[in-house]
């Protein structure tokens, strides 16, 4: 297997930013730095940064950790220990876990995080068509022009957002489903037609919803959300 899958399957990280590690060259391989492409072998030493990372022992049923969590506002949606308020900290977990994803500091609602890194991208890959949807509260009418303009397309970030679902709730409200997940997207969207967002909840993520989670609580998903959020696996 490659280097960068050995190292999600610590529990250390994903495997996004285990290539991150890899591209910056913090990983070695029996004493010799390591790229993206090389491959790890049963009981090679690897190591970040000089210390050793191994993989984890398997327990009895589920291998991996995978929680429904309704972040706070205030909250920010990083595994480094030295940024205050960070998500791994505030949720306390036994097991090492990082988020699948972000949702902004200023913004609440649901979020997914595992100790499985190997599930990462297939759930964020845009091609893969997972969807999530927001409720959100702006300063201005929201207008049918408003709403067919955003789900046609914003420029941002110098590209073009692709199409996504947008559908008026309320005179200063509108539902959102997007598959993308570009930087503050939904805020640059919404400012590119002059409004401001007040407040953004993020209540879906394909099957798995925000339901009656208060601010603050997790859970542990289900066998059937597991399911449903990748058929196809056996291997949670």
């Amino acid at each position: 297997m490659r280097v960068s899958k050995y190292i999600a399957d610590t529990g250390f990280c994903s495997r996004r930013e285990a290539d991150k590690l890899l591209a910056a060259r913090r990983v070695t391989v029996n004493g010799v730095a390591a790229s993206v492409g090389t491959l790890y072998a049963e009981g090679d030493d690897v190591r970040l940064d000089g210390q050793a990372l191994r993989a984890r022992a398997k327990k009895a049923g589920r291998a991996h950790v995978y929680i429904a969590f309704h972040k706070p506002v205030g909250v920010t949606c990083t595994t480094e220990s030295s940024v205050k308020g960070n998500i791994v900290d505030f949720i306390g977990h036994e097991r090492r876990i990082f988020p699948i994803g972000r949702l902004d500091k200023d913004s609440e609602g649901l979020i997914l995080l595992t100790s499985n890194g190997d599930i990462v991208n297939e759930i964020l890959r845009y091609e893969n068509g997972h969807e999530k949807e927001y409720l959100v509260a702006v300063n201005h009418d929201v207008t049918p022009e408003f709403t067919r303009a955003m789900s046609r397309g914003v420029m941002i970030h110098g590209e073009m957002t692709k199409p996504c679902r947008t559908s008026r709730i309320s005179k200063f409200a509108f539902r959102i489903v997007l598959q993308q997940g570009l930087n503050r997207q939904i805020r640059l969207m919404a400012a590119a037609f002059g409004y401001r967002v007040k407040q953004l909840v993020r209540v879906r993520i394909d099957n798995i919803k925000l339901a009656h989670l208060k601010p603050g609580q997790w859970r542990n998903l289900t066998d059937a959300e597991l399911a449903g959020l990748i058929p196809g696996r056996d291997d949670w």
